[in-house]
C-alpha cells in the first residue's frame, strides 16, 4: 500500500510540475491535464481507442508517420518518444502503456526482427497481455514495414498487414480494421456475442 501511494505521489508531482510549466500532460489509461490559467489545470478523460506502437529504434521515422496517421483518423496512439515523461520509470511506464491500450501495432522491419532490445520486450509483454483478451477480440496486430520474415509464433496465429509498398492502401487498410474492431467490441456485450446465433469471428485480419 505504502508502494502504491508513493506511486501516486510521484505521478501527481510529474502532472504538477508539467502543468505549471504550461504542459499537456497525459496519464495513460486515465486521460490528459491541461494548463488552465483560471484553475491551474482542466482534466479530459481518455476517451479515443488507444494504439500502442512498438517499432526497432531504426525504424523511429516510420513509427512517427504512422503516429501521425493514427491521430489525424480518431485514434490515441502511444509512442515512447512522444509519451514518456521525464522522471517516470521508463520500463513500467511502457508494460503500464501496453496493459491500457485497446490496440499493440507490432512494426516488423529487417532492422527489428532479428534485433535484441526493447521491441522484442514489448512483443513479448504484449503476447502474454494478449492471453486475457476475449479470442474473437482482435488485440495485436502485426505491420510488415518492408519484405521481411515475420517470426513463425505470429504467422501462426494472425495476419500481418503489409506498409510497402503502397503504404496508404495499408494503413487504409489498418484504419478500417480497427474501427470494425472498435464498433464489433461496442456491439458485443462483455462475455457476449455481437448476434448469439452466429459464431464469433476467428480473430483473424481480414483482407
Amino acid at each position: 500500500m505504502a508502494e502504491c501511494c508513493d506511486s501516486c505521489q510521484q505521478v501527481a508531482r510529474i502532472v504538477l510540475r508539467g502543468v505549471a510549466e504550461g504542459k499537456t500532460v497525459e496519464i495513460d489509461g486515465l486521460g490528459i491535464f491541461y494548463p488552465d490559467a483560471r484553475r491551474g489545470f482542466r482534466f479530459v478523460p481518455r476517451a479515443l481507442p488507444q494504439v500502442f506502437i512498438a517499432y526497432g529504434t531504426e525504424d523511429e521515422p516510420l513509427a512517427a508517420r504512422l503516429y501521425e496517421d493514427l491521430n489525424r483518423d480518431g485514434f490515441r496512439p502511444w509512442m515512447d518518444v512522444r509519451k514518456l515523461l521525464a522522471g517516470q520509470n521508463w520500463p513500467r511506464a511502457i508494460e503500464a502503456a501496453i496493459e491500457s491500450s485497446d490496440f499493440f501495432v507490432a512494426c516488423f522491419s529487417g532492422n527489428s526482427v532479428r534485433r535484441k532490445g526493447g521491441f522484442q520486450s514489448e512483443l513479448r509483454y504484449a503476447l502474454d497481455c494478449a492471453r486475457q483478451v476475449p479470442l474473437d477480440e482482435i488485440y495485436i496486430v502485426p505491420l510488415r514495414l518492408d519484405d521481411c520474415t515475420v517470426p513463425r509464433i505470429i504467422q501462426h496465429e494472425l495476419q500481418y498487414i503489409d506498409l510497402f509498398p503502397d503504404w496508404d492502401a495499408g494503413r487504409d487498410r489498418l484504419l478500417a480494421m480497427l474501427r470494425r474492431e472498435v464498433e464489433h467490441r461496442r456491439l458485443v456485450p462483455a462475455g457476449g456475442l455481437a448476434n448469439p446465433g452466429q459464431p464469433p469471428d476467428s480473430g483473424r485480419l481480414g483482407d
